[in-house]
């Protein structure tokens, strides 16, 4: 369940018990309508910290995870949230047309990886090479590439270092690819797996056709 959904659920079971408890206050035990008013607003308040805790409990044991590897995880992932904003906007201020699709892709892997941590933050200890080498490797190179080549006098020197930059990137792109077969390398042996069962499933039932051909034609 992403954050908006689960947001969106714990505000509709919030309302839903506050004004059950306001109507049963106000008309059952003949409070005045400012007290209801007030037991409404902190039964509410204590059910949507209830509901958050619930939800948080059955995410946490859905992915396995326990309250301090999900702390660590998430404190990981904030701070590499402001550095993918960072990569993002240097790599998009780069004038250099010949690069622009090696870019993009390198913006769209970024975040593949992102969003995919983000709702299922196990593949976290598989991306770890993405977010403390990777990543920072990135954002420094693409920022220092923007403000070099925005100097108003090109030298020979600076032109070298802005090729050398842009072929280093090149390079921690294909890294980065890396990082995400690596994501989602359980994915691709899952589905390996299948394809082998499946293919062993067809050729025993073909072998069974065959046998029922052969037993027929005897």
């Amino acid at each position: 369940m992403n954050r908006f959904l689960a947001f969106l659920v714990r505000s509709l079971i919030t309302i839903s018990t506050a004004a059950t408890v306001w109507l049963v206050s106000y008309f059952a035990f003949s409070q005045t309508f400012l007290l209801s008013g007030v037991i409404s607003l902190g039964g509410g308040i204590i059910t949507y910290r209830i509901t958050g805790m619930i939800m948080k409990h059955r995410f946490l044991k859905k992915h396995r995870l326990t309250r301090k590897e999900y702390q660590y995880i998430k404190k990981n992932l904030d701070e590499a949230k402001p550095k993918i904003s960072r990569l993002h906007k240097a790599l998009l201020s780069i004038r250099h047309i010949p690069s622009l699709k090696q870019r993009v892709e390198f913006i769209r892997i970024t975040k593949k990886i992102y969003r995919l941590t983000r709702s299922e933050p196990k593949r976290f200890y598989q991306a770890e090479r993405f977010f403390f080498s990777h990543l920072d490797s990135a954002v420094e190179l693409s920022e220092k590439y923007v403000f070099l080549s925005a100097q108003p006098k090109k030298t020979y020197e600076l032109d070298q270092s802005l090729n050398e930059t842009r072929r280093t990137l090149e390079e921690l792109t294909d890294l980065v690819e890396k990082d995400l077969y690596q994501v989602i390398s359980d994915d691709i042996d899952q589905l390996n797996f299948e394809i082998d069962v499946a293919k062993h499933s067809i050729k025993t039932l073909k072998d069974t056709r065959i046998n029922d051909e052969s037993r027929r034609l005897k």
